[in-house]
């Protein structure tokens, strides 16, 4: 899995980028879960971007932190963003609706799969 790691209005420290690649890496056996359908002998190069922000400088006290994080799965695409006045607090929220996302993706294809059998099943007991 390949992390992008992206900033704006901010600048992008080892550190920073390195608790990224920790807690966003952490994705990776959920997204593996999904690519099932890759023959075994390749690799799934499935691409994760995260976007850091440090929103306008106009609020009235502390700053704003933006985290985005967009992950392209086999026909969807999926993004998560979450605002804390902590940079380190945004990404891990931004980490948690990204595993709510993937979950609720792979509910739903495993449930399509599912319904399509049942359908298959009542047509062939006819």
């Amino acid at each position: 899995m390949k992390i992008i790691t992206k900033s704006k209005n901010l600048e992008l420290t080892p550190l920073v980028n390195d608790f990224v690649e920790k807690k966003i890496g952490s994705i990776k056996k959920f997204i593996s879960i999904l690519k099932q359908d890759v023959p075994e002998g390749e690799k799934t190069l499935a691409e994760v971007i995260v976007e850091l922000e440090k929103e306008t400088n106009h609020h009235r006290k502390g700053e704003i932190f933006l985290a985005k994080t967009m992950v392209s799965l086999p026909g969807r695409s999926l993004t998560a963003e979450f605002r804390s006045d902590d940079l380190y607090k945004a990404i891990i929220g931004a980490k948690d609706e990204l595993k709510m996302e993937i979950e609720k993706y792979k509910v739903r294809k495993i449930d399509k799969n599912r319904r399509e059998q049942r359908r298959f099943k009542r047509e062939v007991a006819i």
